[in-house]
């Protein structure tokens, strides 16, 4: 099968196309013939060094795929060869052939591409988790997601209307029309004004100064959760000139006293410990099944990328082009 390899840590050419032996299922896993790969900010960030989870180079990533089932391991009755699905996977995603736990696959909803299919697993998985699970989200709360133009601000957004929260969501402000389109009720640029009324609930994936201002932002009673760091990673290679001082911001914290006597909690969230936790996206997914079926969920895709333009596809995201999720077509 054709991988697609990040050959070492580096800019956005490190990512090399090779042949590498098909992937056998073992008991309990299915092999997948991808026909969509999504890219996560976390890939970007292995492809520089700046992430730790990931395997060390040569490696493929990608932990979102979409495509139909090929093969079964020892076990497997959840799946048939031949369905179209989509799923998540311990890396892997970036291949003509994936395997992944059956607990992690799930039926493509009827009438959804493939490119689309691989845009939710994962993405909507830490939407729910953030939203839901640690943000217990109340009708009329007021919900703040940075980066609204994003594969995860694009889903909270969905998730917390559905749920009839107030949404206010920053971006760019020539992706303000379609971030409203998504259903934010109010958007703003990243220097947010200091007349802004307080809010229930912060999604915040930039980290460095933002996770301070976010968490000031917060009412009595209110949640801030922190799932990512994008303004550590700069430029198309790593640089840790530029990364430390972000950094240092994150390492500082928030002091326990100031938070009880405030009434606000700051939450950490990484999917990947709680899908290594419970060894299965399931817990994640599966409880969104409802908003799926009634076609209150439905992911947004900005580019479909072939694997031999693969730097361009890595260039989008870390250039902030998209408005979605970024696809890889094996």
């Amino acid at each position: 099968m054709r991988a697609l390899v990040i050959t070492k840590h580096g800019p956005p050419e490190v990512l090399k196309i090779e042949e590498h032996p098909d992937p056998q299922p073992g008991a309990g896993e299915v092999r997948v013939r991808v026909r969509a790969a999504g890219i996560n900010f976390a890939d970007t960030s292995a492809r520089m060094g700046l992430y730790p989870d990931a395997p060390k180079p040569p490696c493929v990533v990608g932990y979102e795929f979409a495509g139909e089932v090929e093969s079964l391991g020892e076990g497997v009755t959840t799946v048939a060869v031949g369905d179209r699905v989509m799923g998540g996977c311990r890396f892997g995603g970036y291949a003509e052939l994936v395997v992944a736990q059956a607990a992690s696959v799930f039926p493509l909803p009827e009438g959804w591409s493939f490119e689309e299919g691989a845009s939710f697993p994962v993405v909507y998985g830490t939407a729910y988790a953030g939203l839901i699970r640690y943000g217990s989200v109340l009708e009329g709360e007021r919900v703040l997601i940075q980066a609204a133009a994003g594969g995860v601000g694009i889903a909270a957004t969905q998730i917390a209307k559905r749920r009839g929260a107030h949404v206010l969501g920053t971006a760019s402000p020539g992706k303000h029309e379609a971030i409203r389109a998504n259903g934010v009720d109010e958007a703003f640029g990243y220097d947010l004004p200091r007349t802004l009324p307080k809010v229930d609930i912060v999604l915040d994936a930039i980290g460095g100064a933002s996770f301070r201002r976010s968490y000031d932002l917060l009412r009595p009673g209110g949640r801030l959760v922190a799932f990512g760091a994008s303004s550590v990673v700069g430029g198309e290679k790593r640089n840790l000139v530029r990364a430390a001082p972000q950094a240092l911001r994150m390492l500082r914290g928030f002091n326990l006293l100031d938070q009880m006597s405030a009434s606000k909690a700051v939450i950490g969230l990484n999917l990947l410990t709680l899908w290594d936790d419970r060894q299965t996206l399931e817990p994640f997914v599966a409880p969104l099944r409802e908003m799926l079926e009634d076609g209150t969920l439905r992911p947004v895709v900005s580019d479909e990328v072939p694997f031999d333009r693969a730097a361009e596809a890595h260039r989008i995201i870390t250039e902030r082009r998209n408005v979605g999720k970024v696809m890889l077509v094996p």
